[in-house]
Formats: structure tokens, C-alpha cells, sequence
């Protein structure tokens, strides 16, 4: 199953998690189910969109990026812009972010309003080839329009969440009956179930920009060495400053110094990301 049918199939799943809280929601309270579901929609689209709309700018201003200009990074700027050719893009913006742990992510709500930024910890470690694998992934997020599907999976994922508390307080109908209890059980376990398909759409999206980031810089090994330097690094000194809801954003989660379960990660496991574009690298032709 290629990676957008693999997220389709998932988005589907969150849609009939809702659907399925939706009814539990109208059996507690006796409000019809469109009228217990449509404001939290509501609520959740303009939350969630005005943070789409926002984001690049939420994001470099949280890790204090700055733009940079060609004159001060031309060999920067000359890996984005023929990287984005590849990708057949109009050229990103390009940012640096002021922190020593290498790392780099993509952001902006559109290809023609997006930006790449690196981390100086990334500039210093990387060599010129591996950083090209890593833009070349970050290009791929862009293309691919990643931010779009998590903003999607957070909509669906956050009136899910209101929907069930709104339910679990504001339920009039007897809770010691049997159907009762039974929808209760349901509006804890479909919440928790939610995040883990949101987790799994996100490592879905991962896998398929190594790949496809692979194929813009017609650079997998390099990606992929890149990937393992990153690793370490992230074990052995993780970020402490920022978010830790933007790990997803990042090319390796930079928040934590211990391996996470792989079933709670934002990322797959690394070996195995590293695994796929060595089998990759055999079967690409240039």
C-alpha cells in the first residue's frame, strides 16, 4: 500500500472514530448527534486552520530562526534552490535556527509559503552530501503537503477529545445501565485509539519523505547517514528549549535522550528508516 493510500486508510478510521463518539455523545446526552458534533467542528476548524495559516510564523519564532539571505548563506541557498528544482517547487525560504543540536525541519501552510530551516548544530555536523539528503526530505514534506494531513488528523483528533468531555459531564441519561456503561467504555477507549492512529499517520508521513526526499536529492545513503549522525545526537543530547507538540515537524524527534516506545513516537524507529533507504539506494536509478 503506497504511503497516501496508507494515510487515506487512516484519516477514514479517525473519521468513523468520531462518527462513533458522535453517537455515544447523542446517546448520554439526547441531543441529536449533528448538534453535539457540529460546534465542536466548528470549533476545532477555526483553532486548528488559524494555526495551519500561522504556523511557519509560530514555529521560527518559537526556535528564534532567522531568514537568511543568499549573501549570508549562499551554499545554503544553492542545495535549496536545486533541490526544489528537482522537486519541480518554487523555491522555499531559507532559516537557520541559533541551537547547537542538529536537526531541521519544514514548515509554512503552502509550497509558495514554506520555509526550510536548519539548525547550526545540523550545519556544523552534517557534510555537504548529507545535508542535502536532509533538505531533500524537508522538500518532500513541503511537496507532499504534510502539514495539511496533520492539521486534518489534529481537527478530527480534537473534536474527538471535546466531544468525549463534553459527553462524559454533561451525559443526563443513567450511567448504571448496561448500554450506558458500555458507551462510556467506549468514549475512553476511542480518544486513546484516535492518538494513536494521529502517532501512526505521522510516522506514515516520515517514511514516505525519506523516500520520496531520497529521489529529490538522488541522495538515499547520504539521507541515510545523515539520519544515524542525528540519531545520536538526539539520544545523547536532546533539545531543551521549545515545544514538544512540534517533534513532529522535525526530521528526527529532538526531545528526548531515551528510546520511546515506537507504538507513542511521532517518528519510526530510525534503524529502520535508515534500512528502507539502504534497500532504496539498491534499486534507484539515475
Amino acid at each position: 500500500m503506497s504511503g497516501m493510500a496508507r494515510t487515506a486508510l487512516l484519516m477514514g478510521i479517525l473519521t468513523a472514530m468520531l462518527l462513533l463518539v458522535g453517537a455515544a455523545a447523542s446517546y448520554l446526552t439526547g441531543i441529536p448527534m449533528a448538534q453535539s458534533l457540529g460546534f465542536f467542528v466548528i470549533l476545532s476548524i477555526i483553532m486548528n486552520l488559524a494555526m495551519y495559516w500561522y504556523a511557519d510564523k509560530w514555529v521560527l519564532s518559537i526556535y528564534r530562526a532567522r531568514l537568511v539571505s543568499e549573501d549570508e548563506q549562499p551554499k545554503l541557498h544553492a542545495m535549496v534552490s536545486r533541490l526544489a528544482e528537482n522537486a519541480g517547487l518554487p523555491k522555499p525560504k531559507v532559516a537557520i535556527v541559533p541551537v547547537d543540536v542538529p536537526n531541521a525541519f519544514a514548515t509554512g501552510r503552502s509550497p509558495s509559503h514554506s520555509v526550510v530551516a536548519v539548525t547550526k548544530g545540523a550545519m556544523e555536523l552534517l557534510d555537504d552530501e548529507e545535508l542535502e539528503g536532509v533538505l531533500g526530505h524537508e522538500l518532500s514534506h513541503i511537496k507532499n503537503r504534510d502539514m495539511l494531513v496533520n492539521t486534518m488528523a489534529a481537527i478530527i483528533g480534537a473534536v474527538i477529545t471535546y466531544v468525549t468531555y463534553f459527553a462524559m459531564f454533561g451525559g443526563r441519561r443513567d450511567r448504571d445501565s448496561g448500554a450506558s456503561l458500555l458507551v462510556i467504555l467506549a468514549l475512553v477507549t476511542v480518544p486513546f485509539a484516535a492518538m494513536l492512529v494521529r502517532l501512526s499517520i505521522s510516522r506514515g508521513r516520515e517514511y514516505a519523505a525519506d523516500e520520496d526526499g531520497a529521489k529529490i536529492s538522488r541522495k538515499p545513503l547520504a539521507l541515510a547517514s545523515a539520519l544515524r549522525k542525528l540519531e545520536i545526537a538526539a539520544k545523547n543530547r536532546p533539545l531543551r528549549q521549545g515545544n514538544p507538540s512540534t517533534a513532529h515537524m522535525f526530521i528526527v524527534n529532538p526531545f528526548r535522550g531515551v528510546n520511546i516506545a515506537s507504538l507513542f513516537s511521532t517518528h519510526p524507529p530510525t534503524e529502520q528508516r535508515i534500512a528502507r533507504l539502504e534497500n532504496l539506494a539498491r534499486t534507484m536509478q539515475f
